[in-house]
């Protein structure tokens, strides 16, 4: 990305699993789609995915969160 660009790091939120127990299914539903949209765009302009723990997100996938 470019020096001014939006990062991953910019719009990542990572959760605590206490903080995650509190939301709602919905609320986790939206984060997850969310996220998910996020991944697809910017793995579709190039973006490097080499720096960042995207396993977090992949396993949230996984495990319902």
């Amino acid at each position: 990305m470019t020096e001014n660009g939006m990062t991953y790091d910019d719009v990542h939120v990572n959760f605590t699993g206490e903080e995650w127990a509190l939301l709602d299914p919905s609320q986790k539903k939206l984060y997850k789609d969310v996220m998910l949209e996020t991944y697809r765009n910017l793995t579709a302009i190039g973006y490097s995915w080499e720096d960042h723990n995207i396993e977090h997100f992949q396993g949230s996938r996984r495990h319902g969160r």
